[in-house]
């Protein structure tokens, strides 16, 4: 019960959520831009190409992929230093070096990773924007498809609904012919790719949903911490959060 006291519950729990959330926005996110190319360029656009960078679409899903790659390692050891800064300055390190004292260099040290942690959770919210972007698309794809199989009793209707994957960013706009209608749309809607790639990027969303609410958590943890370093290290009371 003893060594359970100086357990730092808020990092703990927030790193369990960092390290699901990451999971799963990298995991999902990785093969979802892989159906997403496999869809653009049999539906959509065969080879897109961006005239203004010199790149093409693959290229371009390529290095989201190589930046997940990043995000992934990245977090990972930032969350392991996150909780063990947390365990650092909680009460077990009384326990077991004697009295607790607060240095300057630990104070610092608190404080440096309240501003890179509050920086992350400004930098990740932006991110948690962007991964609802093929949500959004995904969304509106579908509800289009539903209206083309209600109407199908009328194909001059089903041809002028389309959905122009231009208008959301996703196509460059000398892509041909960079949309679907009728027909074409409602098969798209109906392949296995679709219904796949549909729920990797709802998955992934929700991942980035749960990295920032694990972000907001170690911010408040170790501005818990700092704030016991500073005014009560004196006192021998050492942080539990």
């Amino acid at each position: 019960m003893r060594c359970l006291g100086g357990v730092p519950y808020c990092s703990l729990v927030a790193t369990l959520l960092c390290f699901s959330g990451i999971a799963l926005f990298c995991g999902c996110g990785h093969q979802a831009l892989t159906e997403t190319e496999r869809l653009i360029e049999t539906y959509f656009a065969p080879a897109p190409f961006y005239p203004q960078y010199g790149i093409s679409q693959s290229a371009v899903i390529q290095y989201f992929q190589y930046v997940i790659y990043g995000l992934a390692s990245f977090f990972f050891l930032y969350c392991i230093v996150l909780l063990a800064e947390g365990f650092y300055t909680t009460s077990a390190a009384k326990q077991t070096f004697g009295e607790f004292r607060s240095t300057m260099c630990g104070r610092c040290l608190s404080s440096s990773f309240i501003v890179m942690t509050y920086a992350l959770a400004v930098l990740w919210l932006l991110v948690f924007a962007f991964s609802a972007l093929p949500v959004y698309f995904f969304y509106n794809m579908d509800a289009t498809c539903h209206t083309i199989d209600v109407l199908t009793e009328t194909p001059a209707s089903i041809n002028q609904l389309c959905v122009d994957a231009r208008q959301y960013g996703l196509l460059p706009w000398n892509a041909v012919p960079g949309k679907a209608c009728g027909v074409t749309l409602s098969t798209v809607c109906k392949t296995r790719e679709y219904r796949m790639t549909y729920d990797l990027y709802i998955a992934a969303f929700v991942g980035a949903g749960i990295t920032l609410l694990a972000l907001l958590t170690y911010t408040v943890s170790t501005t818990y911490n700092f704030a016991v370093l500073r005014y009560l290290g004196r006192k021998g009371i050492g942080p539990r959060c």
